[in-house]
């Protein structure tokens, strides 16, 4: 056979060509319209993927602070607010919650995938609260003479070593002009591990030292939750010099809870706003290398009644 009869022979005509473009395009509208209604096939009512796995991390977190800290959810009212809450911050309902864990759950496969996503996350936080955890161990071991009296850590716990005459700081001036460059000013902190019927000695102050006079602000920590002391630079015809704060637990038992601060801030009002977060109450916020700071320079009083200031304001 000739090469000319051969080419002749096995010549594809431009109709074949037509009629095998028309069919893959055929096979290609098929695949497309299956996956289009595949993705039509959810109802507008269930969450998408992405925003179901992130409602349910933040929903594992809030059940496991509910179950443990009773003391602050002891009724199903208070459970139901705070779980709302969550719910209000994705912008969803609890009845839009329910449809969606029962859409999803009747494909096992997907939501097997989908929990093993969001436990996986959990699992990353809990590893990253365990080397802060271990960080802090640590860095308790460091001679606190050797910190800045103007040092504080985001996180301290009152069972290491050497923290039971509790956290403290103090700034001057110059420290106070480059910390806070507003007016007012803003000492936070959050708690955990306050246990039930906690009747222990336990407060936070900040002293205000201006040019001719010193005001004290105070709080009686009770339960689980953050707490806040504000202040001026300026008061009426004075000016800041000296800013003092601490947070003192007494146990006259001896035996010190497992009681931490975290998300412990000093700074400006407007800082402080910024920095925060929803659910940053969570523990996986927790960073940086956390310190015990202590300095025999600050005293620490025994009570309220050895002060003499010129004026005590409790919050």
């Amino acid at each position: 056979m000739s090469v000319k009869d051969w080419k002749k022979k096995n010549k594809i005509s431009n109709s074949e060509v037509k009629i095998r473009k028309s069919v893959a395009y055929l096979f290609l509208f098929i695949l497309l319209g299956g996956l289009a209604y595949s993705c039509q096939n959810r109802p507008k009512e269930v969450l998408n993927r992405k925003q179901m796995e992130r409602l349910m991390y933040d929903v594992y977190i809030a059940e496991a602070t509910m179950e443990n800290d009773y003391q602050n959810f002891n009724t199903p009212e208070k459970k139901e607010a705070y779980i709302n809450k969550i719910f209000q911050l994705h912008k969803t309902t609890q009845a839009q919650w329910d449809t969606s864990l029962s859409w999803y759950s009747d494909r096992i496969d997907l939501y097997l995938k989908m929990n093993d996503s969001v436990k996986a996350r959990l699992q990353r936080a809990r590893q990253e609260i365990d080397a802060m955890v271990a960080q802090q161990t640590q860095g308790q071991q460091i001679d606190p003479a050797l910190l800045p009296p103007s040092y504080l850590p985001p996180v301290y716990i009152f069972s290491m070593p050497d923290a039971k005459r509790g956290l403290r700081f103090r700034l001057d001036s110059s420290e106070i002009s480059s910390k806070v460059t507003g007016d007012d000013f803003l000492f936070t902190f959050s708690t955990i591990g306050i246990p039930p019927r906690f009747s222990s000695s336990f407060t936070s102050l900040l002293t205000m030292v201006y040019s001719d006079t010193t005001i004290y602000r105070f709080q009686k920590i009770r339960e689980n939750k953050t707490y806040e002391l504000t202040g001026s630079k300026y008061i009426p015809g004075d000016t800041i010099t000296e800013i003092r704060g601490f947070v003192h637990l007494q146990d006259s038992t001896g035996v010190i809870p497992h009681i931490q601060l975290y998300n412990i801030f000093f700074g400006d009002i407007q800082s402080a706003v910024l920095e925060t977060d929803t659910l940053k109450v969570g523990l996986d916020t927790l960073d940086g290398e956390p310190l015990n700071p202590d300095s025999a320079r600050l005293p620490v009083p025994d009570s309220m009644n050895s002060f003499q200031p010129d004026s005590i304001q409790e919050m």
